[in-house]
């Protein structure tokens, strides 16, 4: 399994809660809808807490700023990924989903990567 992560920070207009709003009920529906064209084995979306208890641990660790969020999506490799965005159909749900996202995730704030899970407990 090959997995991407996405760290999200929103875009300045948008409230977190008015983000993750959007995220959840609006783009999640819109990611699932292209799991067949794009293969996607597993998308999960870890919302962020406004807390206090995450300004403790930054401010005791002198981290940058949280992110909003961060989308995990996962497909069987890297070859299988590539198959599906590759084509006409794959290209099209790359496109949309890329111009939804450009509605409220600040993308130049927002690095995503691909890697391989190392389970250590669980």
């Amino acid at each position: 399994m090959i997995k991407l992560s996405f760290c999200l920070h929103r875009l300045p207009s948008l409230s977190r809660e008015t983000f993750q709003h959007y995220w959840f009920e609006k783009h999640g529906p819109l990611v699932a809808s292209y799991k067949e064209t794009l293969r996607i084995r597993r998308y999960v979306q870890m919302h962020a807490a406004t807390t206090p208890i995450n300004d403790v641990i930054r401010a005791g660790r002198n981290t940058p700023e949280m992110y909003d969020g961060v989308a995990e999506l996962w497909w069987d490799s890297v070859d299988d990924m590539r198959a599906a965005s590759g084509t006409p159909a794959g290209q099209a749900a790359g496109l949309a989903l890329l111009e939804d996202e450009r509605r409220f995730i600040d993308l130049a704030r927002s690095p995503l990567f691909f890697g391989e899970e190392k389970t250590i407990i669980g």
